[in-house]
């Protein structure tokens, strides 16, 4: 993409500019503010924001997570500001209960908050990429839950990146949306690629087993995502609906495996409402119209998710009982990240002909602690209730538990523990359901 835009030629078409410190003038005391997020956080007028935080008091912030810094939420400035945040990202896990609270709901709902006046916006804050000769910016790797805000914010203030990549879908903002344009050359955060593990390697294995040809793909990033997808070479006509992806796909697009020839809903095309990856992501989003970003509101709708084929959904979690119930959320009491999109897709994909949603873990933490427990820690979150639970991977095979007793869930989630958990759990069983495990 063109990353030297002449600004100069765009000066006298761009209303309302000026300097990061003058656009946040536009911020008062007593406002919410909605933080576009993820990569596409917009770095400058967050720092610009948080510099005046002396003049402001009681501003308060909403957002999925955020890259980058976060000065926001440091203690010296708790009466300036408070956060409210849908999903926790790592730069805030250690300030949640102190300067951050959590506000758990589905992504698909978030928009309805802003569209059905439940939450007021006063201010919202962007990255676009500079505008189309028909004064058209892009959102560029994050719209979903920013387009709804953008809709009902009484201001929005706009830092217009050519780092940012144009895409299309519900990316689209006129330039008379904004009431501040900040001219910036940031460079988009990117998320780089870790190698999946071995134990990684083997569930990416154990999943792309079960994904049939034709199917449509939901996942993430990290390590499970980014090893399923080195086992896709020999599928064909894969498809892409998900809340968000990274470049782990690209390889699959230029193969000609990601195709999406057999969708029903947007055929051909690659639908999602945020992306994180690196520069070579964000460059093959560029202008590609077979990418459409668009509003979670409809990425995230089972309604549309279940009418397409064989939707495969691949989420992961931070413990599993063996009844089949999820914890995704919070490790005990302390939230981790949030409900965010795994609900959606869980049930988008039950209810999808063929669909196999996919609950997709290591058998045990980094310190050799089970995953796969017979309860739940205490306060832990149940995000995918096990009335929802269908598949749950690790690196020792797939317990499929849809149609199964509380017994055979407990037996089949057990024979995919780690061996040096399965004696313990045996008993557990056995002191749970009080007979043989041979009489499952």
């Amino acid at each position: 993409m063109n990353k030297t835009t002449n600004y100069n030629f765009f000066k006298m078409k761009i209303p309302n500019i000026m300097s990061a410190s003058e656009a946040v003038k536009l911020i008062n005391s007593g406002d919410r503010v909605l933080i576009q997020g993820g990569s596409a956080t917009p770095q400058t007028l967050v720092k610009a924001m948080v510099e005046r935080g002396p003049e402001l008091k009681g501003v308060e912030i909403v957002h999925l997570h955020t890259e980058g810094e976060c000065g926001y939420a440091a203690a010296e400035l708790r009466e300036s500001f408070h956060t409210k945040a849908f999903f926790i990202g790592g730069n805030l896990r250690k300030m949640v209960g102190d300067t951050v609270d959590y506000i758990p709901i589905f992504l698909s709902d978030i928009p309805s908050l802003f569209r059905e006046g439940y939450m007021d916006l006063d201010v919202v804050l962007v990255n676009v990429s500079p505008p189309d000769k028909h004064g058209f910016c892009s959102l560029g790797v994050s719209v979903d839950i920013v387009i709804s805000g953008i809709e009902k914010g009484k201001k929005v203030i706009a830092q217009i990146n050519p780092k940012m990549p144009r895409t299309f879908g519900d990316a689209l903002v006129h330039l008379n949306q904004f009431h501040a344009c900040v001219l910036v050359d940031e460079d988009i955060h990117e998320m780089k690629f870790v190698a999946p593990s071995e134990e990684e390697q083997a569930i990416g294995k154990n999943i792309a087993e079960i994904i049939d040809d034709g199917s449509t793909l939901q996942m993430g990033i990290g390590g499970i995502p980014n090893a399923v997808l080195t086992y896709l070479t020999n599928h064909k006509d894969l498809g892409v609906h998900t809340e968000m992806f990274s470049e782990g796909i690209v390889d699959l697009v230029e193969k000609g495996i990601v195709n999406g020839s057999q969708k029903k809903v947007n055929p051909y095309k690659i639908i999602s409402g945020f992306a994180m990856g690196t520069r070579r992501l964000y460059d093959f989003m560029d202008d590609n119209p077979e990418i459409e970003m668009n509003d979670i509101a409809y990425v995230n709708d089972t309604a549309i998710i279940r009418q397409n084929p064989k939707v495969t959904a691949i989420n992961s979690a931070i413990e599993i009982d063996f009844t089949g119930q999820v914890c995704a959320d919070s490790i005990g009491t302390r939230m981790f990240s949030g409900v965010g999109g795994q609900m959606d897709f869980m049930r988008g994909a039950a209810l999808s002909k063929g669909g196999k949603p996919i609950i997709a873990i290591t058998s045990t933490t980094l310190k050799g602690v089970s995953k796969i427990v017979p309860s739940l820690k205490p306060g832990a979150g149940v995000v995918t209730t096990r009335a929802h639970a269908r598949y749950v991977a690790t690196e020792y095979g797939i317990a499929e538990l849809f149609g199964r007793s509380l017994k055979q869930r407990a037996q089949s989630l057990r024979d995919i523990a780690h061996p040096n958990s399965r004696e313990e759990l045996d008993k557990a069983i056995f002191e749970r359901f009080g007979s043989s495990l041979m009489s499952v």
